[in-house]
């Protein structure tokens, strides 16, 4: 049972009633007869030989208000990419895969990298871009929603429940963020955002002063979150990181295009699990430690923008203040873990904090020492600017793929 408490900037939709998923998916069938809504799933070719995405493809199977699902496919040649082919197969919407390792799609990249608007790495972030290249121009879709492919607690409601703030016809909103509890196997989990991610925000406005997109971001209750929904306009606008720092990325967009009244964040789970990444103390380049870099990197950036000088000094002021602030939030989590019979190993917590600081102070010092890094994406408006076939390249490119 939720509460119903709206804090911060944006709308919480709350999960008061536990309103039967059934209910749901027939508003949104409705709904979707006047705006199309698809699903976007990037994935890796190893989460097809996972548990996680059998269960999610046997969940998508049942849901009745999706004109389009699109899957990104990473790290698969000819053989795997005829395997996901058959696996997704059974799907009873229209799907389709991008084949990103394909010589379709890897002539376009090239065709790309010739004007320097292709990804500069591949990940996550580059597989979603190229999903949003392709539901632009399949247009049959005007909302999506995107979640990720490992999520081992998956049903149905929770994409149900991320997309309908951005379905309904009569609200406002063109982006809805995903927010759960995180645990699993009687342990707190969600150590990036508890101990980083809340932590640097609150550091960085008690160093740098109030900031709106500091508050923003301190408003959702789960940061990190893989899914979000949002309306089909808004994946022309934005131009997201190809790195960890996609999740933060593409929320600082949103607000930088659109009012803060036009986002919510959604409870779509009581439960939800997924693959954990390792901390990695031994390689910073890998696991969390790499993604406490890019996240806090993005966050350099995006304040920059916005006004805000960093040096050394400055840096190491919000290394130690989000250190003392990290640890006194951890005996919060300690205390609320133990009174839901839930455990926390506070010595390896401590740890990962200690970890934490100093890669924020590496960040920020990367940050300072590559003042003309460009690691964002072009928006899709732009590449279609320089490139005005590239959507009819992308879509014929999937077409003959999935054929």
């Amino acid at each position: 049972m939720s509460d119903f408490f709206q804090n911060g900037t944006v709308t919480t939709f709350h999960n008061i009633t536990d309103r039967p998923v059934e209910d749901i998916e027939s508003e949104l069938v409705r709904h979707g007869k006047q705006k199309p809504l698809g699903l976007i799933l990037p994935s890796l070719f190893s989460e097809l030989e996972g548990p996680a995405l059998l269960n999610i493809v046997e969940e998508l199977k049942k849901v009745p208000y999706l004109n389009q699902i699109v899957i990104g496919l990473d790290r698969a040649d000819e053989k795997q990419f005829e395997f996901a082919k058959e696996y997704f197969s059974g799907l009873p919407q229209d799907t389709k895969i991008v084949w990103n390792d394909g010589p379709r799609m890897q002539a376009i990249t090239a065709k790309l990298n010739e004007k320097e608007l292709a990804p500069k790495e591949r990940g996550k972030g580059s597989n979603v871009w190229n999903c949003f290249g392709y539901i632009l121009a399949s247009d049959k879709a005007e909302a999506v929603a995107l979640h990720d492919c490992d999520v081992l607690t998956y049903d149905r409601s929770l994409l149900a429940r991320l997309i309908y703030p951005v379905a309904h016809p009569t609200f406002n909103f063109v982006f809805s963020k995903g927010y759960y509890p995180r645990y699993a196997d009687g342990k707190l989990n969600g150590r990036a955002s508890r101990l980083l991610v809340t932590p640097l925000l609150r550091a960085l406005k008690g160093v740098l002063g109030n900031d709106d997109l500091l508050t923003y971001l301190d408003s959702f209750r789960y940061p990190l979150a893989g899914e979000f929904a949002m309306d089909v306009h808004c994946l022309k606008e934005i131009r997201i990181p190809s790195d960890w720092g996609l999740e933060i990325g593409v929320m600082s967009e949103v607000l930088k295009n659109y009012s803060n009244r036009r986002v919510c964040q959604v409870d779509i789970a009581n439960v939800y699990d997924h693959k954990h990444q390792e901390v990695s103390f031994e390689n910073k380049q890998a696991g969390l430690s790499r993604m406490s870099q890019d996240i806090a990197k993005s966050l350099f950036r995006k304040l920059a923008v916005r006004g805000h000088q960093f040096s050394n000094s400055t840096l190491r002021t919000i290394r130690a203040k989000y250190y003392r602030t990290a640890l006194d939030q951890l005996e919060s989590y300690a205390f609320d873990a133990e009174m839901n019979g839930l455990k926390i190993d506070l010595h390896s917590e401590e740890q990962v904090i200690e970890l934490f600081a100093q890669n924020i102070l590496d960040a920020g010092k990367a940050f300072i020492e590559s003042p003309s890094e460009v690691p964002f994406m072009p928006n899709w408006n732009r590449v279609v600017s320089a490139c005005p076939d590239i959507l009819e390249s992308i879509y014929e490119a999937v077409e003959l793929d999935n054929q």
